[in-house]
Parts: structure tokens; sequence; C-alpha cells
């Protein structure tokens, strides 16, 4: 059983908000530069594929930032 200080655990929470915030900019900046509104395609016209877009980048864009954390 593995023991969980302080420090670790203010550490993995500040880590998660910034990789948060990295992908909600980055969200932003890709939404900005596609032409339309990504979430009134995906909300309005229930366009399927530009879903399954935005989840990949979405997914993508996590397991970079997340490799950038780790180091």
């Amino acid at each position: 059983m593995a023991v969980t200080t302080l420090p670790v655990l203010l550490a993995v929470l500040l880590y998660s908000v910034v990789g948060m915030i990295v992908l909600g900019v980055a969200f932003f900046v890709f939404d900005a530069m596609t032409p339309g509104k990504l979430w009134e395609d995906i909300r309005d016209k229930q366009n399927m594929a530009v879903a399954v877009f935005a989840g990949f980048f979405a997914l993508g864009l996590s397991i970079i930032v997340a490799a950038t954390i780790h180091g």
C-alpha cells in the first residue's frame, strides 16, 4: 500500500489543473482555427463526424500534455 504525502497530493492536483487549463485553451484555439463552430455543429446539427474529430483531438492533446507533465 502506497503512502501519499501532502506535497505529492498537492503536486498531482496542481498538474491536473494545469493540464485541464492547457487542454481548454488549446481546444478554444482549435475551435477558432476551424471553419464554423464545433459545439453548434455537435449540439444543434448532431454532426457525429465533428464530435468524433473533436474527441480524438482532445484525446491526442491530453496524451501530449500528460507526457509533457510526466517528463
